[in-house]
């Protein structure tokens, strides 16, 4: 299972869109990047939509996933 706390990029709070994970220092969901790429959508046109988040967050993410899914 992919534990998202020890990602960097991301954070957690409570009162914060019900407690989803979110790109730090924004509103939005990491969530909203999975569903995007998924989707067809690639990381250019995602960081256009959603000029909060910046490509190292993005990055460090899609590592953090990929490094999961090594360890499983």
């Amino acid at each position: 299972m992919l534990d998202w706390s020890t990602c960097t990029a991301i954070e957690r709070q409570p009162g914060k869109l019900g407690g989803v994970w979110l790109f730090k220092g924004t509103r939005v969901p990491v969530k909203a990047l999975l569903e995007n790429l998924e989707g067809g959508g690639n990381i250019s046109d995602f960081l256009e939509w959603f000029p909060g988040v910046d490509s190292e967050q993005v990055a460090t993410i899609l590592t953090h996933i990929q490094q999961s899914l090594e360890i499983a």
